[in-house]
């Protein structure tokens, strides 16, 4: 049987006071604000919830699974980045065409029709959708039809909508560009922005104005399904708060060339005359590649970043904390010194390091916002300078009991005895294998007797994870992070993401029935037994 789910949008943001921020290795005050109690979590991204749709939502799974976690006696649920995805680009949350926008794919339809946006009879048909994977093409045409059902049901009473009226005026900084951005791009049958029309391209006001003017049918229906995003995101995002359940998101530091982000904002990136990046990112070879990782996102440059006292970063910071309590920032190193390589490269081991503005960017961002709660992703390759600005921010690193076990594991920092109280733990992580697939695939026979060692016996394929979630779980680390996938002992096939690999990640799921009163008795009696409750 359904039930209904209350739906409360909430528009606007907190009106946060500014104070003195100083860098300062004994900053304790900023290091309780952010690890206050033990706790533990899990690792689910939205779109890897069941769902009758082909792809997890905002709908009752979504809520079925905040309930599992209160019942688990979690603190945590962490998920990836929620931007609207590319089909080009393997559908990575990591690669958007807006750092504002939401997904549309995670838009419920139960939802849409508990609101009354839609009736039962204007639902387009669903398709027999695969279970346990995500068929992207299929799901974003019904999703597609469905939406557009949406809008032409709805556009009569937009104009009376105050909320909907309330939402377009607070968001206008980014919605309006990216609504127009999104129509562009369609009419040009999804050519990249930087071979449109050059007064488009180059956004002389008078083209824009045009634009606007030509593609206004268009153009709202796109701001509406933003509005649809958000408006079911918060209901959900009330109802964990309600459940004392803190949201965990994740915020990459690059946005893509072919977006709204560069294409309304290019003097914010290292572009040419034509328009084109100079420069990309990615990493040198570490522990994921190696030949390194060529991202090809194009750099910021952080000097005229500077000048307007890093203006884009902060609006982007208060737009994710309005999302989220805490904010995973991937590819902290970043902030620090960032990898660059000339354009054209068809490999990253031909780029070098240029430092960033670390100091003046942080300080100027604590000072905004005092309450700024962040996990600092630091995994690959760090470097000291590195692990310095991590300690002195007073921000919690990452540690990740897959990478533990090697020919250093007494001094490793991924090993349990070696942790800070400050840090977060996972067993892995969303670009790694699952546990029990790591030891059956990667972890090699010296590895494993480092691992017997380190419990003190022999143990096996099936019960590795809850060998695993035991260590994090009685480590001093103050967080503790569990994919669901380990949560439930599932093998490589599971895998969220493979590095490198271009098609073919992102869509494991839930089935429904794995989510069990059983296990989340399992995972409640850890967290009480090592103080996680």
């Amino acid at each position: 049987m359904s039930r209904k789910i209350p739906l409360r949008f909430c528009c606007g943001f907190a009106i946060m006071c500014l104070r003195d921020f100083r860098l300062d290795v004994n900053d304790t005050e900023r290091e309780a604000s952010i690890m206050k109690n033990r706790g533990s979590g899990i690792l689910l991204h939205i779109t890897s919830l069941p769902s009758a749709y082909g792809v997890g939502d905002f709908g009752p799974e979504a809520y079925r699974f905040a309930d599992f976690l209160t019942e688990a006696q979690q603190c945590f649920w962490q998920f990836l980045p929620l931007n609207p995805t590319q089909s080009m680009l393997g559908h990575s949350p990591y690669s958007s065409h807006s750092a504002f926008a939401g997904n549309p794919l995670l838009i419920s339809p139960e939802l849409l029709e508990q609101e009354g946006i839609l009736r039962a009879a204007d639902l387009p048909r669903a398709p027999s959708f695969r279970d346990g994977r995500v068929d992207f093409p299929s799901v974003i045409d019904y999703k597609k039809k469905l939406l557009a059902a949406a809008c032409q049901q709805y556009k009569g009473r937009l104009a009376k909508d105050h909320e909907f009226e309330h939402f377009c005026r607070e968001n206008a900084h980014w919605l309006d560009d990216y609504a127009l951005f999104a129509v562009l791009k369609e009419h040009f049958h999804e050519a990249g922005w930087d071979s449109w029309p050059v007064a488009l391209r180059d956004r002389d006001p008078q083209a824009l104005r045009e634009a606007e003017k030509h593609f206004h049918d268009q153009i709202l229906p796109k701001k509406f399904v933003q509005y649809l995003f958000y408006r079911q995101w918060f209901a959900l995002k009330n109802y964990c708060k309600n459940k004392n359940l803190q949201l965990i998101g994740d915020l990459p530091i690059y946005v893509s060339f072919d977006s709204v982000d560069v294409w309304a904002n290019p003097e914010l990136f290292k572009l040419d005359e034509e328009k084109r990046p100079v420069v990309v990112a990615g990493v040198p070879p570490d522990y994921f590649s190696a030949t390194g990782q060529l991202w090809g996102n194009p750099v910021f440059n952080w000097e005229k970043l500077r000048e307007t006292r890093y203006a884009w970063w902060a609006k982007r910071l208060e737009h994710n904390l309005k999302l989220c309590d805490i904010i995973r920032l991937d590819h902290f190193r970043g902030f620090v010194a960032y990898w660059e390589v000339p354009a054209g490269e068809t490999m990253a081991i031909n780029g070098k390091w240029v430092e960033a503005p670390v100091e003046d960017f942080f300080k100027i961002m604590f000072r905004h916002f005092p309450g700024l709660k962040i996990i600092a992703e630091d995994l690959g390759e760090i470097t000291p300078d590195v692990r310095e600005w991590i300690h002195r921010l007073g921000l919690p690193g990452m540690r990740v009991l897959m990478f533990a076990f090697g020919d250093d594991l007494a001094t490793n920092l991924h090993a349990p005895h070696n942790y800070p109280e400050n840090c977060v733990v996972y067993t892995g992580t969303h670009d790694n294998n699952t546990v029990r697939g790591w030891f059956k695939n990667e972890a090699g026979a010296e590895t494993r007797q480092k691992l017997f060692q380190y419990l003190g016996r022999e143990i096996t394929g099936p019960t590795v994870h809850w060998e695993f979630i035991r260590l994090a779980m009685s480590s001093v680390a103050q967080m503790v992070i569990i994919p669901m996938q380990d949560v439930l002992g599932l093998g490589e096939k599971a895998r969220m993401n493979f590095p490198g690999k271009p098609e073919g990640n992102w869509g494991w799921r839930l089935r429904a029935g794995q989510v069990t009163p059983a296990l989340a008795k399992k995972l409640a009696d850890l967290a009480k037994v090592y103080s996680r409750i």
